[in-house]
């Protein structure tokens, strides 16, 4: 999985991105198209029109991490939501998209938390 593990919140780039765009092209797509906090502690993940590669954009304390994945065969489950610019997942979502899957596992076990009987 990506290392910054302190990253509270994922955002999907819905429809494609021109994926030669680098750190500044993808950041001003998440400030003026997505009008998303760039600075704030999550990862914006950008697909390209083949949906055979990823870019996902991320600030860490003084600087971006921009990680990249291609396929070789097979493409990735990206969502197509007409009316919405960003889609916000969780990792676990977005484990299952870099794993092949769906957003949407069914079968999957559901969260859990503890209560605390006051």
């Amino acid at each position: 999985m990506l290392s910054p593990a302190e990253a509270t919140h994922v955002y999907l780039a819905i429809g494609s991105t021109d994926l030669r765009k680098s750190i500044d092209g993808l950041a001003a797509i998440v400030g003026q198209v997505l009008e998303l906090d760039l600075f704030s502690n999550s990862l914006f993940v950008f697909c390209n029109r083949g949906r055979d590669k990823l870019k996902i954009l991320v600030w860490d304390h003084n600087g971006f991490w921009l990680y990249y994945r291609r396929l070789e065969r097979g493409r990735f489950r990206w969502p197509e939501h007409a009316h919405h610019k960003s889609l916000p997942v969780s990792r676990r979502q977005l484990q299952w998209l870099l794993d092949g899957l769906t957003l949407e596992q069914p079968q999957a076990h559901t969260p859990v938390t503890a209560r605390i009987a006051v």
